[in-house]
């Protein structure tokens, strides 16, 4: 029985495939553990080994499978078709494991620079550069993969040649529709190397004021101080301008406004500004100032300076100034608000001007 198993043809390489598998297996196993104890020191590298462990678990069986494919006869039953379909299995899961290397890589970089520290620049530009990068890489892997997968169809090679050779305009119209991904593929690739915008960046962009939340390969997430998304092209930060506030740090200077009549004495109101910035958690200790900027038929304009070591800080620091102002002038100065006064002809308030005399007393 046995010696009539071995004379049927696919008996030999089924019977080393069978072999085949589990030791691929083993060896698979072995190398995981090796390779897991020999990269602990180094975070990037364990990050990648551990992201392809899984489709490693597959890439080594079919690599080992269309060995013993292509070594057994031509004259074999199906062994074109076997050979093709692991040829297939082997390009997707080669395919996988590339992806999965480029983001375990782009993982184990973003973890030796955490972003929850308060001079974080440095991590949100590896962010930035990892995350785009990273999936730039990944459209490329995949494309390729599918490329390869249909060239081992002879036919859909017949197809594509004949395409380009009878149909150019086909070409053109497929390049002019294709435009948008090209454009937003270099775009991603010109973000990630000059960084014009980060992760966790604070905008202005169309007038609205958000922090950059995710940088896809097509697009970019801003997520506005209502928690609105405002939805941007890769391309708009290349080809428009727009205001980053924490381009080079997240140090910011924030300015406030408030109007006071011509009789408001300015030291009191320098000394109160001094009173409130330095009493304010969300000073910096770097700079504060008040100086008078500008001057109407009315009012003056008073223009308060103070620093702050992030936007969101710089906005709750200006809050508290400007509440601060307007009680102090309030409390100790309520004549000198901003009004609208109405004289008569000889000096006197209207009021005054037409009060009746005060009757003589008996």
């Amino acid at each position: 029985m046995f010696l009539k198993l071995l004379a049927y043809p696919w008996a030999a390489p089924l019977l080393v495939a069978l072999l085949a598998l589990p030791l691929a297996l083993l060896a698979h196993r072995v190398a995981a553990l090796v390779l897991d104890r020999l990269t602990r020191s180094v975070p990037t590298l364990h990050a990648t080994l551990l992201a392809i462990r899984r489709p490693a678990q597959f890439v080594l069986p079919l690599i080992a499978l269309q060995l013993i494919w292509q070594a057994a006869p031509d004259d074999l039953r199906f062994i074109g078709n076997v050979r093709h379909l692991n040829g297939l299995l082997l390009i997707a899961a080669a395919t996988w494991l590339a992806v999965q290397a480029v983001n375990g890589f782009a993982e184990g970089m973003v973890r030796q620079h955490p972003s929850d520290v308060r001079d974080n620049l440095q991590a949100r530009r590896i962010l930035t550069q990892a995350r785009v990068l990273a999936r730039t890489a990944n459209s490329v892997l995949l494309v390729a993969g599918a490329a390869l997968i249909l060239m081992t169809f002879p036919g859909a090679r017949q197809v594509g040649a004949s395409l380009l050779a009878s149909a150019g305009v086909i070409g053109i119209v497929a390049g002019l529709a294709a435009k948008p991904v090209f454009s937003n593929l270099i775009a991603g690739l010109q973000i990630a190397l000059a960084q014009p915008i980060r992760i966790d960046d604070v905008l202005v962009v169309e007038g609205e004021w958000g922090r950059v939340e995710e940088i896809t390969g097509t697009f970019v997430v801003l997520r506005i101080w209502d928690d609105r998304r405002l939805i941007l092209p890769l391309t708009y930060f290349i080809e428009k301008p727009f205001q980053n506030w924490t381009r080079h740090d997240s140090q910011l200077l924030g300015s406030v406004f408030v109007y006071a009549d011509y009789g408001m004495p300015l030291a009191p109101l320098r000394a109160e500004v001094e009173r409130i910035v330095k009493a304010a958690p969300e000073w910096d200790g770097r700079f504060f100032n008040l100086r008078v900027t500008d001057t109407t038929e009315r009012a003056m304009q008073i223009r308060v300076l103070c620093t702050a070591a992030s936007s969101a800080l710089a906005f709750d620091l200006r809050c508290t100034v400007r509440e601060g102002l307007i009680g102090f002038m309030q409390r100790e100065y309520p004549q000198f608000l901003p009004r609208m006064r109405i004289e008569a002809d000889d000096g006197r308030p209207p009021a005054a001007a037409a009060a009746p005399a005060e009757p003589p007393r008996p």
